[in-house]
């Protein structure tokens, strides 16, 4: 499957990601299944490596494509994007540390003396 990038004034890398978009979201590349490596995609957009990259950049960031290290690139199971795990972990953490500074507020309160309603006066 050959799709050169076309010289629209759009940049390659947009082009590339793109096409790759439409290709997941199409079937043609399912979940679970690798992407072409980057020399292949290089070869069928006519592009350079750098370009290419970044193409596959844009996708990770999206969160249609996960990157395993020594192993590929791989279309996200269950389109689910693979920042929903981490931002899930993120609020899992930030609401932890609220509840944390909740209870330290409720313990300094505790320890104040009670205020004296005639010393406002």
């Amino acid at each position: 499957m050959s799709a050169m990038v076309k010289k629209t004034g759009r940049p390659g890398y947009l082009q590339i990601a793109d096409e790759l978009r439409e290709r997941i979201r199409g079937g043609l590349l399912a979940p679970g299944e690798p992407l072409p490596s980057t020399a292949q995609l290089a070869e069928q957009f006519d592009a350079s490596l750098s370009v290419v990259k970044m193409a596959v950049g844009i996708l990770r960031n999206e969160g249609l494509v996960v990157g395993q290290q020594g192993k590929g690139v791989f279309v996200c199971e269950d389109g689910q994007p693979a920042q929903d795990a981490d931002l899930r972990a993120e609020v899992t953490a930030l609401r932890s540390a609220v509840q944390n500074l909740t209870r330290r507020l409720e313990q300094i309160e505790a320890a104040l003396p009670a205020a004296d309603p005639k010393a406002s006066d």
